[in-house]
Protein backbone atom coordinates (compact mmCIF):
# COMPACT_ATOMS: atom_id res chain seq x y z
CA UNK A 1 0.00 0.00 0.00
CA UNK A 2 1.41 3.24 -1.39
CA UNK A 3 -0.09 5.25 2.18
CA UNK A 4 -0.77 4.13 5.84
CA UNK A 5 -4.25 3.39 6.19
CA UNK A 6 -4.83 6.10 8.42
CA UNK A 7 -4.28 8.03 5.61
CA UNK A 8 -5.78 6.03 2.94
CA UNK A 9 -9.09 5.97 5.08
CA UNK A 10 -9.29 10.05 6.20
CA UNK A 11 -8.93 10.32 2.27
CA UNK A 12 -11.70 8.05 1.43
CA UNK A 13 -13.85 9.29 4.37
CA UNK A 14 -13.67 13.36 2.79
CA UNK A 15 -14.46 11.23 -0.53
CA UNK A 16 -17.25 9.94 0.59
CA UNK A 17 -18.34 13.18 2.04
CA UNK A 18 -17.98 14.96 -1.27
CA UNK A 19 -19.92 12.50 -3.17
CA UNK A 20 -22.90 12.44 -0.78
CA UNK A 21 -23.51 15.09 0.97
CA UNK A 22 -26.82 16.83 -0.67
CA UNK A 23 -27.70 13.68 -3.00
CA UNK A 24 -31.19 13.03 -2.20
CA UNK A 25 -30.49 9.06 -4.16
CA UNK A 26 -30.08 6.32 -2.08
CA UNK A 27 -29.17 3.65 -4.57
CA UNK A 28 -26.93 6.43 -6.43
CA UNK A 29 -24.93 7.43 -3.80
CA UNK A 30 -24.38 3.57 -2.69
CA UNK A 31 -23.51 2.95 -6.11
CA UNK A 32 -20.81 5.44 -6.30
CA UNK A 33 -19.45 4.30 -2.61
CA UNK A 34 -19.04 1.07 -3.82
CA UNK A 35 -17.26 2.06 -6.72
CA UNK A 36 -15.04 4.55 -4.61
CA UNK A 37 -13.86 2.03 -2.47
CA UNK A 38 -13.65 -0.61 -5.25
CA UNK A 39 -11.24 1.61 -7.03
CA UNK A 40 -9.37 2.62 -3.85
CA UNK A 41 -9.11 -0.57 -1.67
CA UNK A 42 -6.22 -2.65 -2.61
CA UNK A 43 -6.29 -6.43 -2.73
CA UNK A 44 -9.92 -6.50 -2.31
CA UNK A 45 -12.54 -8.45 -4.65
CA UNK A 46 -16.27 -7.58 -3.70
CA UNK A 47 -17.54 -4.37 -2.16
CA UNK A 48 -21.02 -3.02 -1.80
CA UNK A 49 -24.08 -3.45 -0.12
CA UNK A 50 -26.72 -5.24 1.48
CA UNK A 51 -29.90 -3.66 2.28
CA UNK A 52 -31.97 -4.73 5.12
CA UNK A 53 -36.20 -5.38 3.32
CA UNK A 54 -38.77 -7.22 5.07
CA UNK A 55 -36.40 -8.36 7.83
CA UNK A 56 -33.89 -9.76 5.55
CA UNK A 57 -30.60 -8.63 3.40
CA UNK A 58 -30.94 -8.27 -0.03
CA UNK A 59 -28.26 -7.31 -2.83
CA UNK A 60 -27.48 -3.67 -3.26
CA UNK A 61 -25.06 -1.22 -5.01
CA UNK A 62 -21.73 -3.61 -5.34
CA UNK A 63 -18.94 -3.84 -7.80
CA UNK A 64 -17.14 -7.41 -8.21
CA UNK A 65 -18.82 -10.96 -9.76
CA UNK A 66 -22.58 -11.46 -9.29
CA UNK A 67 -23.80 -11.82 -5.34
CA UNK A 68 -25.93 -13.79 -3.57
CA UNK A 69 -29.42 -11.67 -3.90
CA UNK A 70 -30.70 -12.69 0.04
CA UNK A 71 -29.17 -13.29 3.14
CA UNK A 72 -30.96 -14.22 6.36
CA UNK A 73 -30.29 -12.35 9.18
CA UNK A 74 -27.99 -14.25 11.27
CA UNK A 75 -26.67 -16.39 8.52
CA UNK A 76 -22.94 -15.88 7.01
CA UNK A 77 -20.77 -12.93 7.91
CA UNK A 78 -23.27 -10.89 6.33
CA UNK A 79 -26.49 -11.65 8.57
CA UNK A 80 -24.26 -12.27 11.64
CA UNK A 81 -22.89 -8.41 11.62
CA UNK A 82 -26.50 -7.94 11.85
CA UNK A 83 -27.91 -9.85 14.33
CA UNK A 84 -24.47 -8.91 16.65
CA UNK A 85 -25.51 -5.77 15.75
CA UNK A 86 -21.23 -5.41 15.40
CA UNK A 87 -18.44 -5.33 12.64
CA UNK A 88 -17.24 -9.21 11.83
CA UNK A 89 -14.04 -9.08 10.49
CA UNK A 90 -12.94 -12.56 9.10
CA UNK A 91 -9.60 -13.22 8.63
CA UNK A 92 -10.12 -16.86 6.66
CA UNK A 93 -13.84 -17.39 5.12
CA UNK A 94 -13.13 -21.01 5.52
CA UNK A 95 -12.96 -21.33 9.14
CA UNK A 96 -15.90 -19.29 9.55
CA UNK A 97 -19.13 -21.49 10.29
CA UNK A 98 -22.33 -21.17 7.60
CA UNK A 99 -19.76 -19.10 5.64
CA UNK A 100 -21.92 -17.92 2.13
CA UNK A 101 -19.74 -18.42 -0.64
CA UNK A 102 -20.97 -16.68 -3.30
CA UNK A 103 -17.40 -16.14 -4.89
CA UNK A 104 -15.55 -18.83 -4.43
CA UNK A 105 -11.80 -17.07 -4.40
CA UNK A 106 -13.55 -15.26 -1.44
CA UNK A 107 -10.41 -15.84 1.08
CA UNK A 108 -11.31 -12.95 4.22
CA UNK A 109 -14.47 -10.78 4.50
CA UNK A 110 -15.46 -7.36 6.49
CA UNK A 111 -18.59 -6.74 6.87
CA UNK A 112 -20.13 -3.30 8.51
CA UNK A 113 -23.93 -2.55 9.56
CA UNK A 114 -24.59 0.79 8.73
CA UNK A 115 -28.02 2.51 11.13
CA UNK A 116 -30.80 5.37 10.36
CA UNK A 117 -33.41 5.79 12.91
CA UNK A 118 -31.51 3.44 15.59
CA UNK A 119 -31.86 0.20 13.58
CA UNK A 120 -29.84 -1.69 10.87
CA UNK A 121 -30.61 -0.33 7.09
CA UNK A 122 -27.82 -2.39 5.33
CA UNK A 123 -24.59 -3.61 5.47
CA UNK A 124 -21.05 -2.39 4.13
CA UNK A 125 -19.44 -5.64 2.99
CA UNK A 126 -15.99 -6.10 1.53
CA UNK A 127 -14.20 -9.55 0.60
CA UNK A 128 -10.98 -10.51 -0.38
CA UNK A 129 -9.10 -13.24 -2.43
CA UNK A 130 -6.54 -12.58 0.30
CA UNK A 131 -6.32 -14.47 4.14
CA UNK A 132 -6.22 -11.76 6.70
CA UNK A 133 -6.75 -9.12 4.35
CA UNK A 134 -8.00 -7.33 6.78
CA UNK A 135 -7.17 -5.73 10.01
CA UNK A 136 -8.37 -3.30 12.91
CA UNK A 137 -7.25 -0.20 10.95
CA UNK A 138 -9.67 -1.41 7.99
CA UNK A 139 -12.56 -2.04 10.78
CA UNK A 140 -11.96 1.47 12.01
CA UNK A 141 -11.87 3.63 8.77
CA UNK A 142 -14.84 1.16 7.41
CA UNK A 143 -16.52 1.83 10.85
CA UNK A 144 -16.32 6.05 9.91
CA UNK A 145 -17.31 5.44 6.69
CA UNK A 146 -20.47 3.99 7.88
CA UNK A 147 -20.88 6.57 9.93
CA UNK A 148 -21.11 8.83 7.10
CA UNK A 149 -23.40 6.46 5.05
CA UNK A 150 -25.48 6.88 8.22
CA UNK A 151 -26.91 9.88 6.67
CA UNK A 152 -27.69 9.96 3.46
CA UNK A 153 -30.40 8.01 5.31
CA UNK A 154 -31.77 10.85 6.95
Amino acid sequence: MNQPKETLYRSLSEQVSALTEGVPHLIANLANVSALLNQELERINWVGFYLMENGKLVLGPFQGKPACIEIAVGKGVCGTAVAEDATVLVRDVHEFPGHIACDSASRSEIVVPIHADGKIVGVLDIDSPFVGRFTEEDRDGLEKISKLLEKIWE
